[in-house]
C-alpha cells in the first residue's frame, strides 16, 4: 500500500533505513548480552535452577505478543507504533494512553540500562585494578554523555553501530557459554559442577513463582518492537519491520535460552552454586573467569558495558521518536513535532527524552537507594509491568483491526494467537500481585497503574492542539482532520 511523504520538511523523518537497520535498533534496545549477564539473578532468586525454563517461557509468550505487532506493522507505518496504530483503531485519545504506556517503558528502560552499564563499567575498573574504589555515578556520567551525543545523529549512523557492536558480543558470550557447557558436561568445570539437566525443569518453582519471575524475561525481550519506531524511516516498511520483528524475538529466544542455560549449569544447581549466581554482578564475566581466564572475564564484562550504553542508546532513540509522533499529531506540545532541518532528527523531543532520563537517575540515586544494581532491577521491573500493559492494549487493538473492522486483514485461524497473548500477559501480571513479592518489589504494580490512571487522565483533560497537515500523512492515518484518523484503505490478507 502507497503512502504519500509529508509535506513539510519540518515534520519529515528520513527514509533511509534498511531491514538491518531497523534490526539493529530491536536488537540493541533488547540488549541480549546485558540481559544475560544481569537479568537472570532475579528470577534464579524465585525459581532457583528453573532460569532456563523461565527464558523459554518467556519466548512463547513474547512470540505470541509478537505476532499482533508483526501484523499490524504490515499495514500501517508509523514512528509512534502502537501509538498510532491504537490511535487509527480506537481514536487518537486510546491512541495517547497507547503512547503514553510506551515511552513509560522506554524511559524506565533508559534509567535501567545506563545504570547497567554503570554497573558492567565500574566491575571492570575495580576487576582490573585500574580504578578499585570507583564510584557508578562516574561511568553512568560518562555513559550518559556518550548516548546524548550519539542520540543527536541520524538513526541510520547509530543503528549501524549498535547492531555491529551488539553481534559481537553476542557471538562473544556465545563462546563462552559453549565453553562452560563442554568443561561441565566432560568433568572440566573448576567447581566440579555436573551436568544436571534436570535440575533446569525447577520442579520446585510453583506456577505463580514461574509466571512472576517470567516478568524478568518479558524485561529481557523489551525492546523487540523498538524496529516498529522506525516505521518512517526505513525503506519499505511493510516487509521490513515484520522481518526484524521477528528475527530479533527469534534470535533473542535461541540466545537466552542457551546462555541460561551455561550460567546454571556453569554455577551450579545446588544451594552454593544458586547463592553465587544470585550475587554476581557480571554472570557471563565470572564464568569466563572462572573458566577461561581472568582476562577473558573482564573482557565479557567490558563488553557487556557496552551492550548496556547501546541499549541505552536505542531506548532515547525510540522513545524520542515516539514523543515526536505525539507532538506532531498536536498532543504535549506541537514543538516536539518538530525535526532538525540539516539531518531530519526530532531534536526537541530527543532533549525532553534525555532530560526526563537525567532526572530518573538523580532521583532514584537521591531518594530511593545508593545501588546502581538496585535502580537496575527496580526500574526494570516497573518498566517491564509497564510494557506488558502496553503489549496488552495492543493485541486488542489487534484483534479489532485484523479481524473486527471491516474487510478481514488476517485469516480466522490465527485469532486463537493474540487471545493466548492476552491470557498470558493477564497471568504474569496476576502473578506479580497475587502472592504479593518481596519489598519493594510488590509495590511495583502499583506505579505502573498509577503510570497508566495518569496516561487516562491527560487523555481525558488534554485537548490536542490542531496538527500540521502532513502530521497524518506516510503513517497510514487519515490525511484530513488530524483531530479524527480513521482505519487505513483495506489490503490484502497477509499471507
Amino acid at each position: 500500500m502507497s503512502k504519500p511523504e509529508p509535506a513539510e520538511a519540518g515534520h519529515r523523518l528520513r527514509r533511509n533505513l534498511s531491514t538491518w537497520g531497523a534490526v539493529g535498533l530491536s536488537v540493541a534496545l533488547l540488549g541480549p548480552s546485558m540481559a544475560s549477564n544481569l537479568n537472570p539473578q532475579e528470577p534464579a532468586a524465585r525459581v532457583g535452577a528453573g532460569v532456563p525454563l523461565v527464558f523459554l517461557l518467556s519466548t512463547v509468550g513474547v512470540l505470541l505478543v509478537a505476532h499482533g505487532f508483526i501484523r499490524m506493522s504490515q499495514h500501517m507505518s508509523h514512528a509512534g507504533s502502537l501509538y498510532g496504530w491504537i490511535g487509527a483503531v480506537f481514536g487518537r485519545r486510546a491512541g495517547f494512553v497507547a503512547g503514553w504506556l510506551l515511552l513509560g517503558t522506554y524511559l524506565a528502560f533508559a534509567v535501567t540500562t545506563t545504570a547497567g552499564s554503570a554497573v558492567f563499567l565500574s566491575d571492570f575498573l575495580r576487576g582490573t585494578g585500574v580504578w578499585p574504589g570507583v564510584n557508578w555515578l562516574v561511568p553512568a556520567t560518562v555513559a550518559f554523555a556518550g548516548i546524548s551525543r550519539l542520540a543527536s545523529r541520524p538513526a541510520r549512523a547509530a543503528t549501524r553501530a549498535l547492531l555491529a557492536l551488539e553481534f559481537a558480543t553476542m557471538g562473544l558470550f556465545t563462546a563462552v557459554a559453549a565453553v562452560v557447557l563442554v568443561k561441565v558436561a566432560t568433568g572440566g568445570a573448576p567447581g566440579h559442577q555436573r551436568l544436571a539437566l534436570s535440575a533446569l525443569a525447577s520442579p520446585h518453582a510453583a506456577a505463580p513463582a514461574l509466571f512472576s519471575a517470567v516478568t524478568f524475561g518479558f524485561l529481557s525481550f523489551a525492546g523487540f518492537e523498538a524496529a516498529s519506531t522506525l516505521g518512517e524511516e526505513t525503506r519499505d516498511p511493510e516487509r521490513a519491520i515484520p522481518r526484524a520483528l521477528t528475527g530479533t524475538v527469534l534470535l533473542a529466544g535461541g540466545f537466552f535460552v542457551f546462555v541460561t542455560t551455561a550460567e546454571t549449569l556453569g554455577y551450579g544447581t545446588d544451594a552454593a552454586g544458586l547463592a553465587r549466581f544470585t550475587h554476581s554482578s557480571s554472570l557471563v564475566g565470572d564464568l569466563a573467569g572462572a573458566y577461561i581466564s581472568p582476562g577473558v572475564g573482564h573482557l565479557v564484562t567490558a563488553c557487556a558495558a557496552v551492550g548496556a550504553f547501546g541499549s541505552a542508546l536505542a531506548c532515547a532513540v525510540s522513545a524520542s521518536r515516539l514523543l515526536f509522533a505525539m507532538g506532531r499529531d498536536g498532543f504535549i506540545s506541537p514543538r516536539l513535532g518538530d525535526v532538525r532541518g540539516p539531518d531530519g532528527v526530532p531534536a526537541r523531543a530527543l532533549a525532553t527524552v534525555l532530560a526526563a532520563v537525567a532526572v530518573g537517575l538523580a532521583g532514584a540515586r537521591v531518594f530511593a537507594t545508593p545501588s546502581a544494581t538496585d535502580i537496575f532491577f527496580w526500574s526494570a521491573t516497573i518498566g517491564s509491568l509497564v510494557l506488558l500493559l502496553a503489549y496488552a492494549f495492543t493485541l486488542v487493538g489487534a484483534v479489532k483491526y485484523l479481524f473486527l473492522s471491516g474487510p478481514r486483514r488476517a485469516r480466522p485461524a490465527e485469532l486463537p494467537i493474540p487471545v493466548a497473548g492476552l491470557l498470558f500477559i493477564g497471568y504474569v501480571l496476576y502473578a506479580n500481585v497475587h502472592p504479593a513479592p518481596r519489598p519493594p518489589y510488590d509495590s511495583f504494580p502499583y506505579v505502573a497503574a498509577a503510570w497508566l490512571l495518569a496516561g487516562v487522565a491527560a487523555a481525558l483533560v488534554l485537548r490536542p492542539a490542531p496538527a500540521p497537515a502532513d502530521a497524518a500523512s506516510g503513517n497510514g492515518l487519515d490525511d484530513g482532520d488530524p483531530r479524527e484518523p480513521v482505519l487505513p484503505e483495506p489490503v490484502p490478507p497477509a499471507g
